[in-house]
């Protein structure tokens, strides 16, 4: 009977093991297509932006699209062909730097990107908006541009060209995706005048640029920005967990003592994203109404389950010491 009842044991062990295992695999591949799916939308607006307000009004991009344009624009070469080549280069070394998994969705945004453009010709044709005000096509285009770009981005994903070096970037050092393109995105526009001869037309290239960098930042980090609670409660208890059963975020208890009253207090102490700050209100008010609360954003939060520590190599400098670099 022991060894019976130890295999029905062994047995349902096993099959919760498959269970969860196949339970895991469903939400990595649900998160994997949602990555996907963002990719394409982000990828279709980014050339949307380029194919529509830019390209056609010679405002200067940067990255590969912007080194496709200066050759378009001098030697004729249609923007799809330098576009890939360029970006063939680059996705080998960020093959070795970044790893496959970057690279699928890089490869998989290129290719879309490429696709997206001569598609989205052919359906615009010989239209140009915004062709006599210039200023809001750079806008327009750019905020197209900065949004598509964030969007493939926050999938883990690019668009190719200097989103690839912001990336390889970010991924050493904790510096914004929007400045290191910036400062890569620069030279390219400012080379366009060798070709266009048109320093205004330059200066309209260093304006969408801004803005889109903008974008790039504000679009990446909306789903990073992370807020702090304190909530003292005396159903703190009750309300720790159904923050971590309900909202999956864990919870810190203090213990405190009121200044006035000289009573203990039992406070909880609970980081979380900011689109989870409704919901976290909503459970408050369910369960305790009377509950004092205290919201405050965070510059930033690392470990698991929110952002990774960025460092950069350690050297030796004494006995089993060591520092960052």
């Amino acid at each position: 009977m022991a060894a019976k009842h130890l295999s029905v044991t062994k047995n349902g062990v096993i099959l919760q093991l498959l269970l969860k295992n196949t339970t895991m695999n469903k939400k990595t591949l649900l998160a994997e297509l949602h990555d996907y799916a963002l990719i394409f939308l982000g990828v279709f607006i980014c050339a949307a932006g380029w194919v529509i307000f830019l390209l056609p009004n010679h405002i200067m991009t940067g990255g590969t699209a912007g080194i496709a344009s200066i050759v378009e624009w001098g030697a004729g070469i249609d923007v799809t062909y330098s576009y890939l080549a360029i970006n063939i280069i680059l996705l080998l070394i960020a093959l070795k730097v970044l790893g496959w998994r970057f690279c699928v969705k890089t490869i998989y945004g290129v290719a879309i990107f490429s696709i997206a453009i001569p598609t989205l010709r052919s359906i615009v044709g010989d239209v140009h908006l915004l062709s006599d005000q210039l200023f809001m096509a750079t806008v327009v285009g750019a905020c197209f541009w900065g949004c598509g770009v964030g969007l493939a981005l926050s999938a883990h994903g690019s668009t190719g060209g200097s989103d690839i070096v912001a990336a390889v970037v970010n991924k050493y050092k904790d510096i914004s995706l929007g400045h290191v393109l910036l400062i890569t995105d620069l030279l390219i526009i400012t080379s366009s005048y060798l070709v266009l001869r048109d320093w205004e037309q330059v200066i309209y290239g260093y304006v969408m640029l801004f803005i889109s960098t903008f974008c790039v930042d504000q679009v990446v980090n909306l789903t990073r920005r992370s807020v702090q609670f304190f909530i003292i409660s005396e159903k703190y208890e009750e309300l720790g967990q159904y923050i971590n059963s309900h909202i999956h975020r864990g919870c810190t208890q203090i213990k405190g003592q009121g200044v006035y009253s000289g009573h203990e207090v039992n406070m909880l102490f609970v980081l979380a994203r900011r689109t989870e700050s409704a919901r976290i209100f909503a459970l408050i008010n369910d369960i305790d109404p009377a509950a004092f609360v205290s919201m405050s954003a965070v510059i930033g939060v690392y470990g698991e389950g929110f952002d990774h520590f960025k460092g950069g190599r350690k050297k030796k400098i004494g006995d089993g010491v060591t520092q960052s670099t």
